[in-house]
Protein backbone atom coordinates (compact mmCIF):
# COMPACT_ATOMS: atom_id res chain seq x y z
CA UNK A 1 0.00 0.00 0.00
CA UNK A 2 1.51 3.17 -0.93
CA UNK A 3 1.64 6.33 1.14
CA UNK A 4 -0.81 8.57 -0.83
CA UNK A 5 -3.62 5.18 -0.18
CA UNK A 6 -2.98 5.28 3.15
CA UNK A 7 -3.31 9.13 3.29
CA UNK A 8 -6.56 9.12 1.77
CA UNK A 9 -8.00 6.20 3.76
CA UNK A 10 -7.12 7.59 7.62
CA UNK A 11 -8.61 10.91 5.48
CA UNK A 12 -11.83 9.15 5.05
CA UNK A 13 -11.55 7.40 8.36
CA UNK A 14 -10.90 10.69 9.93
CA UNK A 15 -13.92 12.30 8.11
CA UNK A 16 -16.77 9.65 8.92
CA UNK A 17 -15.40 10.08 12.57
CA UNK A 18 -16.23 13.91 12.63
CA UNK A 19 -19.43 12.87 11.35
CA UNK A 20 -20.40 11.01 14.39
CA UNK A 21 -18.95 7.28 13.33
CA UNK A 22 -17.64 5.10 15.90
CA UNK A 23 -15.04 2.12 15.97
CA UNK A 24 -14.85 -0.97 17.68
CA UNK A 25 -12.00 -0.17 20.78
CA UNK A 26 -8.36 -0.27 19.94
CA UNK A 27 -7.11 -4.43 20.03
CA UNK A 28 -3.40 -4.33 21.25
CA UNK A 29 -1.43 -6.47 18.82
CA UNK A 30 2.17 -7.94 20.03
CA UNK A 31 3.56 -9.78 17.94
CA UNK A 32 1.35 -10.60 15.50
CA UNK A 33 -1.22 -11.61 18.43
CA UNK A 34 -4.44 -10.69 20.61
CA UNK A 35 -3.41 -10.32 24.23
CA UNK A 36 -6.53 -12.70 25.59
CA UNK A 37 -6.83 -9.43 28.52
CA UNK A 38 -8.54 -7.65 25.90
CA UNK A 39 -10.85 -10.27 24.89
CA UNK A 40 -14.48 -9.58 26.14
CA UNK A 41 -16.40 -11.91 28.21
CA UNK A 42 -19.39 -12.17 25.81
CA UNK A 43 -19.66 -14.66 23.17
CA UNK A 44 -21.07 -12.35 20.38
CA UNK A 45 -18.59 -10.14 21.03
CA UNK A 46 -15.82 -12.19 20.67
CA UNK A 47 -17.17 -13.19 17.62
CA UNK A 48 -17.45 -10.23 16.06
CA UNK A 49 -13.75 -9.89 16.83
CA UNK A 50 -13.08 -13.50 15.19
CA UNK A 51 -15.66 -12.56 12.02
CA UNK A 52 -13.25 -9.38 11.50
CA UNK A 53 -9.80 -10.87 12.53
CA UNK A 54 -6.98 -10.48 9.94
CA UNK A 55 -4.07 -12.06 11.82
CA UNK A 56 -3.47 -14.53 9.23
CA UNK A 57 -3.33 -15.14 5.46
CA UNK A 58 -6.58 -16.77 5.74
CA UNK A 59 -7.84 -14.10 5.59
CA UNK A 60 -7.21 -13.43 2.12
CA UNK A 61 -9.04 -16.63 1.25
CA UNK A 62 -11.64 -17.49 3.39
CA UNK A 63 -15.23 -17.37 2.38
CA UNK A 64 -16.43 -16.98 5.98
CA UNK A 65 -15.54 -17.46 9.02
CA UNK A 66 -16.52 -20.36 11.37
CA UNK A 67 -16.73 -19.25 14.85
CA UNK A 68 -19.18 -21.64 16.39
CA UNK A 69 -22.93 -22.47 16.65
CA UNK A 70 -24.98 -23.84 19.04
CA UNK A 71 -26.19 -23.65 22.90
CA UNK A 72 -23.71 -21.10 24.81
CA UNK A 73 -24.92 -22.77 28.09
CA UNK A 74 -23.87 -26.51 26.37
CA UNK A 75 -22.78 -29.29 29.00
CA UNK A 76 -20.47 -30.63 25.84
CA UNK A 77 -18.51 -28.54 23.52
CA UNK A 78 -17.29 -30.28 20.09
CA UNK A 79 -14.19 -29.02 18.57
CA UNK A 80 -13.26 -30.21 15.37
CA UNK A 81 -9.95 -29.11 13.33
CA UNK A 82 -11.32 -26.57 10.45
CA UNK A 83 -13.94 -25.77 8.31
CA UNK A 84 -15.01 -28.15 5.40
CA UNK A 85 -15.10 -26.45 1.81
CA UNK A 86 -19.01 -26.36 2.57
CA UNK A 87 -18.75 -24.42 6.01
CA UNK A 88 -16.54 -22.44 4.08
CA UNK A 89 -18.93 -21.61 1.18
CA UNK A 90 -22.61 -21.61 3.17
CA UNK A 91 -20.85 -20.13 6.71
CA UNK A 92 -22.49 -22.57 8.33
CA UNK A 93 -21.94 -25.91 10.64
CA UNK A 94 -23.40 -29.73 9.69
CA UNK A 95 -23.41 -29.03 6.38
CA UNK A 96 -21.86 -31.20 3.36
CA UNK A 97 -21.15 -34.53 4.02
CA UNK A 98 -19.01 -34.75 7.29
CA UNK A 99 -21.33 -32.03 8.47
CA UNK A 100 -24.56 -34.71 7.97
CA UNK A 101 -22.60 -37.52 9.85
CA UNK A 102 -21.64 -35.32 12.74
CA UNK A 103 -25.42 -34.15 12.91
CA UNK A 104 -26.39 -37.80 12.46
CA UNK A 105 -24.23 -38.53 15.60
CA UNK A 106 -26.26 -35.78 17.66
CA UNK A 107 -29.23 -36.69 16.81
CA UNK A 108 -29.27 -39.97 15.98
CA UNK A 109 -26.80 -41.38 19.06
CA UNK A 110 -26.89 -38.49 21.47
CA UNK A 111 -30.26 -38.18 21.18
CA UNK A 112 -29.82 -34.59 21.17
CA UNK A 113 -30.69 -31.51 18.82
CA UNK A 114 -27.66 -29.64 16.88
CA UNK A 115 -28.91 -26.70 18.75
CA UNK A 116 -27.89 -28.56 22.19
CA UNK A 117 -24.67 -28.73 21.93
CA UNK A 118 -21.98 -26.16 21.05
CA UNK A 119 -19.60 -26.52 18.24
CA UNK A 120 -16.39 -24.94 16.78
CA UNK A 121 -13.39 -25.16 14.80
CA UNK A 122 -9.63 -25.02 16.20
CA UNK A 123 -8.81 -22.94 13.07
CA UNK A 124 -11.77 -20.86 12.34
CA UNK A 125 -11.03 -19.94 8.27
CA UNK A 126 -10.78 -22.81 5.49
CA UNK A 127 -7.24 -23.28 4.54
CA UNK A 128 -6.11 -24.38 1.03
CA UNK A 129 -3.01 -26.71 2.69
CA UNK A 130 -4.76 -29.05 5.68
CA UNK A 131 -4.76 -28.03 8.82
CA UNK A 132 -1.18 -26.41 10.05
CA UNK A 133 -0.18 -25.32 13.49
CA UNK A 134 0.73 -21.97 12.19
CA UNK A 135 -2.83 -21.17 11.28
CA UNK A 136 -4.01 -23.06 14.85
CA UNK A 137 -1.81 -20.85 16.90
CA UNK A 138 -3.11 -17.50 15.34
CA UNK A 139 -6.14 -18.70 16.51
CA UNK A 140 -5.29 -20.26 19.85
CA UNK A 141 -6.72 -17.31 21.73
CA UNK A 142 -10.52 -16.96 20.52
CA UNK A 143 -10.39 -21.33 21.53
CA UNK A 144 -9.39 -20.73 24.38
CA UNK A 145 -11.65 -18.06 25.33
CA UNK A 146 -14.78 -19.93 23.97
CA UNK A 147 -14.11 -22.80 26.02
CA UNK A 148 -13.65 -20.48 29.25
CA UNK A 149 -16.92 -19.10 28.58
CA UNK A 150 -18.97 -21.96 27.45
CA UNK A 151 -17.36 -23.66 30.22
CA UNK A 152 -18.33 -27.25 29.58
CA UNK A 153 -19.01 -30.23 31.65
CA UNK A 154 -17.23 -32.22 28.42
CA UNK A 155 -15.19 -31.45 25.52
CA UNK A 156 -15.32 -33.92 22.82
CA UNK A 157 -12.36 -33.31 20.08
CA UNK A 158 -12.76 -34.51 16.76
CA UNK A 159 -9.77 -35.90 14.77
CA UNK A 160 -6.27 -36.70 15.92
CA UNK A 161 -4.44 -33.42 14.73
CA UNK A 162 -7.60 -31.57 17.06
CA UNK A 163 -6.74 -33.96 20.43
CA UNK A 164 -2.89 -33.26 20.44
CA UNK A 165 -3.06 -29.39 19.26
CA UNK A 166 -5.36 -29.04 21.85
CA UNK A 167 -3.78 -30.93 25.07
CA UNK A 168 -0.04 -31.33 23.72
CA UNK A 169 -0.34 -34.56 23.81
CA UNK A 170 1.46 -36.74 21.80
CA UNK A 171 0.49 -40.03 22.74
CA UNK A 172 -0.82 -42.70 20.06
CA UNK A 173 -4.36 -41.50 19.37
CA UNK A 174 -5.52 -45.57 19.60
CA UNK A 175 -4.19 -45.28 23.36
CA UNK A 176 -6.88 -42.09 23.62
CA UNK A 177 -9.64 -42.27 21.15
CA UNK A 178 -12.46 -42.55 23.32
CA UNK A 179 -11.18 -42.80 26.94
CA UNK A 180 -12.34 -39.87 29.24
CA UNK A 181 -9.16 -37.97 29.90
CA UNK A 182 -8.28 -34.83 32.19
CA UNK A 183 -7.83 -31.46 30.58
CA UNK A 184 -7.40 -28.32 32.41
CA UNK A 185 -10.72 -28.20 34.23
CA UNK A 186 -12.64 -30.15 32.08
CA UNK A 187 -13.38 -33.94 31.07
CA UNK A 188 -12.60 -34.34 27.20
CA UNK A 189 -12.98 -37.40 24.88
CA UNK A 190 -10.97 -37.77 21.41
CA UNK A 191 -12.96 -39.60 18.76
CA UNK A 192 -12.48 -39.58 15.20
CA UNK A 193 -13.66 -36.82 12.43
CA UNK A 194 -16.20 -36.70 10.44
CA UNK A 195 -14.43 -36.31 7.38
CA UNK A 196 -11.97 -39.94 8.24
CA UNK A 197 -15.39 -41.93 8.93
CA UNK A 198 -16.38 -40.77 5.35
CA UNK A 199 -12.80 -42.07 4.29
CA UNK A 200 -13.08 -45.35 6.54
CA UNK A 201 -16.71 -46.61 7.06
CA UNK A 202 -15.37 -49.42 9.16
CA UNK A 203 -14.28 -47.00 11.89
CA UNK A 204 -18.09 -46.03 12.43
CA UNK A 205 -18.79 -48.99 14.51
CA UNK A 206 -16.37 -47.40 17.12
CA UNK A 207 -17.06 -43.62 16.93
CA UNK A 208 -21.11 -45.23 17.82
CA UNK A 209 -19.38 -46.55 20.68
CA UNK A 210 -17.58 -43.35 21.75
CA UNK A 211 -20.72 -41.26 21.03
CA UNK A 212 -22.40 -43.76 23.38
CA UNK A 213 -20.08 -43.14 26.09
CA UNK A 214 -20.85 -39.14 25.84
CA UNK A 215 -24.29 -40.07 26.14
CA UNK A 216 -24.25 -42.10 29.25
CA UNK A 217 -22.15 -39.00 30.54
CA UNK A 218 -24.46 -36.61 29.74
CA UNK A 219 -27.04 -38.38 30.87
CA UNK A 220 -26.01 -39.02 34.38
CA UNK A 221 -24.94 -35.32 34.60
Amino acid sequence: MTNAVKNRILYQLNFLESIGYEYHPNIEFGKNEINDSNLPNNLSELKNIVDNCYLCDLCKTRKNVLFGQGNSDAKVLFILEEPTTSEDELGEFFVGKSGEILKNMIQNVLMLDTHDVYVTNIVKCKSNDGFTTTNANSCRVYLDKQIELINPMLIVTFGEKAYKYLTNDNVQFEQVRGNILPFKYYNIIPTFSPSILLRNPSLKKEAYYDMLKIKSILEIN
